[in-house]
């Protein structure tokens, strides 16, 4: 008789690891949003030059990085409205390269790419061009329907994409029901079945959120993901100061941009006394 190749009683897929630890030296991290202004080729680019908006993203990470956050995420948030994957341009990926390059040479922490939306293969390009240690991808696996329209899970592209590069050690973060979009186009799969088929699909840390930027999940919610994963899972939306050690009594970190800008608002400047008070209470 053969001996199974998988333990018996186990996720098919990744086994649950040191993600977290491997990237950022500890087992609970916090990671800033840098949402970039609006890059050429976007509709709302108004020609600004682009040394302005890459200072402009350097500002916002050594905000966050120097007021206690453990690594940032780097997102064309400011390109709405989004385009699906295959119509991104490839001035995209080149301008986000140039910037995350220089936050991670500057700041010399963790970085990680999200290309809005759901661009698993620009995201793997910048992640390569400026050694940065993972990607976002919001539908990893699966479908749904979103602003963008129907939007396919990339992990049989991107996985494919990234041992091309010779670059599996760029972690996939990947979103369970992700937000901003509708899951239940036959309503017959529990979200607890969806997020085992990102383990399937060999992700490293599964990311909880609410149903929009800035909306909070529920801790059942949030520890029903965790459970189903058996993966470092993180928070990523509705994270304040406020609820944030209740989060990471269930979490293993959490991602956060709006509660740290300037009023609160997510399109403005990372505000630095906010990012210390955030942090300020954290037992690291």
């Amino acid at each position: 008789m053969s001996t199974p190749s998988h333990p018996i009683g186990q996720p098919i897929g990744q086994a649950a690891g040191d993600t977290l630890q491997a990237i950022f030296g500890r087992p609970q991290a916090i990671i800033g949003v840098v949402h970039l202004a609006p890059l050429p080729g976007s509709p709302r680019f108004d020609g600004e030059a682009v040394e302005t908006i890459y200072q402009r993203g350097l500002d916002d990470a050594r905000a966050y990085l120097h007021g206690g956050c453990d690594g940032v995420i780097v997102e064309n948030h400011g390109d709405v409205p989004f385009s699906k994957p295959d119509a991104i341009g490839p001035e995209t990926a080149a301008h986000m390269s140039v910037v995350s390059d220089r936050i991670r040479r500057e700041l010399g922490r963790p970085i990680g790419i999200n290309v809005l939306a759901n661009a698993a293969i620009p995201a793997l390009a910048i992640a390569s061009a400026a050694s940065a240690s993972f990607v976002r991808v919001n539908q990893w696996a699966n479908a749904y329907v979103a602003n963008e329209g129907f939007v396919e899970g990339e992990a049989a592209r991107a996985m494919r994409y990234r041992a091309q590069l010779r670059a599996k050690g760029i972690r996939i973060f990947a979103d369970a029901h992700v937000k901003h979009g509708a899951h239940a186009i036959v309503a017959d799969r529990p979200v607890e079945e969806q997020v085992k088929d990102l383990v399937f699909f060999d992700a490293d840390v599964v990311i909880a959120t609410g149903q929009r930027t800035g909306h909070v999940a529920e801790l059942s919610y949030i520890r029903m993901i965790k459970e189903a994963a058996n993966l470092p899972t993180l928070v990523g939306s509705g994270v304040t100061k406020d609820n944030l050690g209740d989060i990471l009594s269930v979490a293993d970190g959490v991602i956060v941009a709006s509660s740290l800008k300037h009023e609160g608002v997510w399109w403005n400047p990372v505000d630095p006394e906010r990012v210390k008070r955030f942090t300020a209470g954290l037992k690291r």
